[in-house]
Formats: structure tokens, sequence, C-alpha cells
């Protein structure tokens, strides 16, 4: 599979590059980056449009900003290439157009909160916990860079709790150096807690479901929010592979 990056010198982006690279399945045909911070072994282009002018790759994978991200997807909806989105920010109301817009025009995209494997999980068994216990709470700790807050993860979290519990569950966000990206959903009872918490504490942790992600882009239908459909309905990842 032929692969652009987009925000390919971001601390993601550099990420996904060495993933890419590391993959012989995967080809990385560019990045984008509006610094031209150099590639190695791969040409850099300033924006999106002028490098699908000159390389057509199979999928953009996308970890730019949230103020980038949507026009980056009015290009590839328009060229009619498939994405995979890392990149947060999104609303639920953002979500449910690129949905529409998606069936619409018969364009592929996989939009993920979270890439991590033990995010997902994490987020499964605090759906599991709120069929028994009804009051939560999350708190969601980042690196000071990050752009938004709440975290893409937390308001998923927040958006499946409520599913089954009925009620908005609050979000906290702490943004400090010398975190990377962490999520603990609290509940609680008269005379107990349970906390389910999940740490990433290197970006390589999010390799293994951006991989999964473009394996399936094209296997989808329109645009997908969140990896669990792929994760879940198939068999285990193998240990080496998480």
């Amino acid at each position: 599979m032929k692969i652009l990056v987009a925000g390919s010198s971001g601390k993601m982006g550099q990420e996904v590059v060495r993933m890419i690279k590391n993959t012989p399945e995967f080809e990385l045909v560019g990045g984008v980056d509006p610094t031209l911070r150099e590639i190695s072994g791969a040409e850099v282009f300033p924006d999106l449009a002028s490098a699908l002018r000159q390389v057509r790759p199979d999928v953009v994978v996308d970890f730019t900003t949230p103020k980038v991200v949507q026009e980056n997807m009015e290009i590839c909806l328009e060229a009619g290439v498939p994405m995979v989105v890392g990149t947060t920010g999104f609303t639920e109301d953002d979500l449910a157009r690129w949905q529409e817009r998606g069936r619409e025009n018969g364009w592929r995209a996989i939009i993920a909160p979270n890439f991590a494997i033990g995010a997902l999980l994490m987020m499964k068994f605090a759906r599991e916990a709120a069929r028994y216990i009804q009051r939560a709470e999350i708190i969601e700790y980042h690196h000071d860079q990050k752009k938004d807050a709440p975290s893409g993860t937390a308001l998923r979290t927040s958006q499946q709790l409520e599913e089954v519990l009925g009620y908005q569950v609050p979000i906290h966000s702490v943004r400090l150096p010398g975190l990377v990206a962490h999520q603990e959903v609290i509940f609680g009872l008269l005379g107990q807690t349970l906390t389910i918490r999940h740490d990433s504490t290197s970006r390589e942790s999010f390799m293994p479901g951006v991989k999964l992600a473009i394996e399936n882009i094209n296997s989808i239908e329109g645009v997908v929010i969140g990896l669990e459909g792929f994760l879940f309905s198939h068999t285990p990842l193998e240990p080496s592979h998480i």
C-alpha cells in the first residue's frame, strides 16, 4: 500500500513514518509538512493538495491539527483518496456530518480518537462496568502541547457510557509536561470505587492501531469512527503484534 503522511514532522507523524518504513507491505510515498522538514527516502510536500497532484497514494494518514484536519479531509474527499485520521478535535456534529458525506460520496475514512489497543480495551471495560455501577467520572491527562481538551478519547468514552447510563459523564482534563496520554474512568458506589485506567508512556503504543486501520481501509464503506469494530470482531492480535 502506498501511504502519504500528513503531519509527517509531528511527534505522531514521525512515529507513523517509522512504522510504515518497518512494514514490508507498506510504501511511504511522501510526507506533508509546511516547514518541509525532510524525511529520509521520501519527498516532503508543503501542502496536501500539491502532494496529491504529484503522488497517488492508496491512503492518507493524517496526524495534523484540529484546524487543518477537516481541510485535508475535504481535499481527500474531492480526490477520492481514503484517509486514516488520528487528529482529534471533532465535535459529534462534525463526525455525523462526515459520516453522511462519506455515504453520499462513496468516500472511505477511519477516524479514531485513540489507536492504542489498551485504550480501546479500557473503553470496552468501562462500558461493561457501567452496567453495574451508575456513577462515573473521567479524568484524562496529556502533555501540555496537546491542542484540544477534552481529548477525543475522553469524549468518545463519555459518549459510550452515556449510551448505558443515560447521562453525560463529567470529564476533567489535565495538561502537564512529562505526560503522554493517560485516562482513568472512576466508578463510585457507597463504600467503594472502581478505577479503570490506561497509560500510553510512548507514542509507539499507537502504531499497532494505525497499522490495523490502514490494513482495513479498503474493507469499509463510508466513514467509520473508532477501531472497535476491527479489533473486537476479529481474531485477537497476537501478543507480539501488540
